[in-house]
């Protein structure tokens, strides 16, 4: 079994850029870089799935969301973020 390289980046950084960023009306951060264990971009950085609403988003085509979020966390990505996953919730 291989085991998950560590990264500087968290699940908890990444809330708290969304949330700074973006005023999120619902959030959740999960780290599913055990899921990923073996597989080669594991060795570059952690997998996140984010779920987010944010009134931000109101109006905006997918890809503009997407941006919004990227563009949030885009300092935490050198620290060892290889995939992020973003669900749009509806509330």
């Amino acid at each position: 079994m291989h085991a998950t390289p560590t990264f500087g980046v968290t699940a908890l950084a990444i809330e708290q850029a969304l949330h700074q960023h973006l005023s999120p009306t619902a959030l959740e951060v999960i780290d599913e870089s055990h899921l990923h264990a073996g597989h080669v971009g594991a060795a570059s950085g952690r997998h996140f799935r984010v779920r987010i609403h944010s009134e931000r988003f109101a109006g905006l085509p997918r890809i503009a969301r997407h941006r919004l979020v990227y563009d949030a966390v885009a300092e935490l990505i050198p620290q060892g973020i290889h995939a992020l996953a973003i669900e749009f919730l509806s509330l």
